[in-house]
């Protein structure tokens, strides 16, 4: 049976991605912080498909706890896709170190550090993918949210990078771009509804780019339109706009 792990399996994108693989008959290894939340789902998801669910406790941000929780997986993931973040505060930010850093740790630093090993494993075995969910807000740094677009833009870079370095290896990388999704981090938000997806589109789209081992996807296409041409505006332009 294959295995896919889920890191930051409480979000919404990920629990609707943990429900095409299963249906389809993965085996799930759930993976987050909550572990009382992680519990439910494990019911939930047992009750709903004939499919092994495992749970796993997993910190982010606790970089020296990652090589211990990968080694101590209860079986070994074929595929892994990673979902955490934290979209923070970016005024806030501006000022706290504190707020700065968690945004920086959590959308990056913790990709990397686990990923890192992931990625070294599946090299080894000469197979295996990886799906990293990045965002569109990492291609051009806007005032509103530079510091989490900063965060993603590396992570789109570091996920570009190890797509070119594993493909020699059989190992395939996605880079997922959602763009706009209604979920719990989002329901703040007064988001345009034709340019907003459902946890439920993320998730078919996901198993899709996994079938046809797609590079990067968008999961709503306009989104390659709209940020091409929000890339393409001069940056004396660019200052002047309220975005």
């Amino acid at each position: 049976m294959n295995y896919i792990l889920i890191l930051g399996a409480t979000s919404d994108m990920a629990y609707a991605t943990a429900l095409e693989f299963a249906k389809r008959g993965w085996g799930l290894i759930l993976a987050a912080r909550n572990t009382k939340q992680l519990s439910v789902l494990k019911q939930d998801l047992q009750s709903r498909f004939d499919v092994p669910v495992h749970t796993s406790n997993f910190e982010a941000a606790d970089f020296e706890s990652h090589a211990g929780f990968y080694e101590q997986l209860p079986v070994q993931p074929q595929l892994t896709a990673l979902f955490f973040g934290y979209l923070g505060e970016q005024q806030k930010a501006q000022t706290d170190w504190q707020e700065a850093k968690q945004i920086i740790d959590a959308n990056y630093t913790g990709a990397v550090s686990i990923l890192n090993l992931i990625a070294n494993d599946y090299e080894q075995k000469k197979g295996g993918c990886i799906i990293g969910v990045s965002s569109v807000a990492g291609e051009r740094g806007r005032k509103s949210n530079y510091l989490y677009g900063s965060a993603k833009a590396g992570l789109t870079a570091y996920l570009s990078g190890l797509r070119n370095r594993l493909a020699a290896a059989g190992v395939h990388v996605v880079t997922v771009k959602p763009g706009f999704v209604a979920t719990r981090m989002t329901e703040h938000l007064n988001l345009p509804k034709p340019l907003t997806a459902s946890p439920e589109q993320v998730g078919k789209a996901i198993y899709g780019a996994y079938q046809k081992q797609t590079n990067v996807l968008y999961v709503l296409p306009v989104w390659r339109l709209i940020m091409q041409n929000i890339k393409m505006i001069p940056e004396a332009v660019f200052k002047k706009m309220n975005l």
